[in-house]
């Protein structure tokens, strides 16, 4: 299959284009090389061998000749992470959902009837939550003055006790609570809005915490799996937020383009047009302390320390079932967490 991956330069780009590469589809790589993922002045170069064109998402004519002999779109372009305010939100939804926007108008142009969207699971926001008393809540946003208190679990927002985690599903409702959480699940919605319209198949991958070789390091943009490794050679204590109890899913980034790759394979499957969504998840959470701890022993660092900071819009705990994914993609994430990052401890990370 001839196959256009947009961001196919960046951190998760780079593992795709070449698993795709390797599976035997004739990939092309459209890449802007935003300085949030790129050292400045960075050149195209090449990815596995295939020619990277430097163009932006948000240029009709340049997505035009890219999609002119496609028959798929794996699109990863995006601006990623929490940013570093308010100031960043044009840049996220210029980069997120104009970008998407004019790629998808291109695509029912060129009659491109297969995508493959990069989603994220901040599209939940706090995810799904248990009363005591009240059973299943979703908990209010996080009030500033509890968590500059140290208090930092959710509460009931009816009785205000605290509340248990529990696992999100697909189905779930979505409730965006950042300005990147809300870029993302745009995206989500005009991929779903093209399918429906075109007659098209889509699938959104809500990617879990991604890390693994090429991350970037230092910037306010990176993976917190990256920024802990960025410390720890410089020999100092990972800093970890809140009291470190957060719970997450950490996924390798070779799983995450194994995913790509099924779900491509299964565009065709889908019983009608529009949009499906998959969680991109190793199905066993760990805390960032857990992470940040494993970390440092792989690394003969120093112990983290657990500084009780916080970041406004993070979200407490969020943890989501990769059940569909592997009963409807066949997908299944295999990189061990300790192995992982044993191999992320040591591995290349992009400048």
């Amino acid at each position: 299959m001839r196959v256009l991956v947009t961001g196919g330069a960046g951190f998760i780009g780079t593992h795709v284009t070449r698993a795709l590469t390797a599976a035997g589809h004739d990939v092309s790589v459209l890449d802007s090389l935003h300085p949030a993922a790129h050292r400045p002045g960075a050149e195209p170069g090449d990815v596995g061998g295939i020619t990277v064109h430097r163009a932006d998402v948000r240029d009709p004519d340049a997505v035009d000749k890219a999609l002119t002999a496609a028959d798929a779109v794996v699109h990863q372009a995006a601006m990623v992470g929490m940013g570093v305010d308010l100031a960043d939100l044009p840049d996220y939804v210029g980069c997120n959902d104009l970008g998407t926007a004019v790629l998808l108008a291109a695509m029912a142009r060129h009659r491109v009837r297969r995508l493959v969207l990069a989603s994220s699971m901040v599209v939940y926001g706090e995810g799904r939550y248990e009363c005591a008393q009240h059973g299943q809540t979703r908990p209010d946003p996080r009030h500033t003055d509890d968590l500059a208190a140290g208090l930092f679990e959710p509460r009931c927002p009816r009785c205000g006790h605290p509340l248990q985690p529990g696992t999100v599903d697909e189905d779930d409702r979505l409730e965006p609570r950042s300005v990147y959480a809300a870029t993302k699940l745009a995206q989500e919605h005009l991929a779903g809005a093209w399918a429906r319209e075109s007659g098209a198949h889509a699938i959104a991958l809500r990617y879990h915490n991604v890390y693994g070789p090429g991350m970037p390091r230092d910037t306010p943009y990176s993976g917190v799996a990256a920024i802990f490794r960025s410390a720890l050679e410089q020999g100092r204590a990972p800093q970890v937020f809140e009291d470190g109890a957060q719970r997450r899913d950490f996924v390798h980034v070779t799983d995450v383009a194994a995913a790509n790759l099924a779900a491509l394979a299964a565009l065709d499957d889908q019983p009608r047009p529009g949009l499906r969504a998959y969680n991109i998840a190793s199905g066993q959470p760990r805390t960032v302390a857990d992470m940040a701890a494993t970390l440092a022993d792989a690394m003969h660092g120093p112990a983290p320390q657990v500084t009780g900071a916080f970041r406004a819009g993070d979200v407490r705990h969020i943890v989501a079932s990769p059940r569909r994914a592997r009963q409807e993609i066949g997908f299944t994430a295999t990189v061990p967490f300790a192995a992982g990052l044993a191999e992320f401890a040591h591995a290349p990370l992009r400048a």
